[in-house]
């Protein structure tokens, strides 16, 4: 499973916290924003807080954190370090 990371979307940080497939719960500037999923590769669903269920409305905001995860490209860890 992927590892939590940040993203900046319009100067705000938001952090992403992967879960199963193309579900992402999303904190904005440390508050919970909610989940989101993977629609289409330029749509993206924010889920219903009680039922999870998608919510087919047009929200920007959703699609530009979607664009963000999808562009997101995980930093490398340094070969150097060793384990003991």
């Amino acid at each position: 499973m992927q590892d939590p990371f940040d993203i900046l979307v319009n100067g705000i940080v938001y952090s992403v916290f992967p879960e199963e497939d193309n579900v992402y719960t999303i904190f904005k500037a440390g508050v919970e924003f909610g989940k989101i999923e993977k629609d289409t590769e330029n749509h993206w669903l924010k889920l219903n807080p009680e039922t999870e269920m998608p919510m087919f409305d047009n929200d920007p905001e959703t699609n530009q954190i979607g664009q963000a995860i999808a562009n997101y490209v995980p930093e490398e860890e340094d070969e150097d370090e060793e384990f003991e």
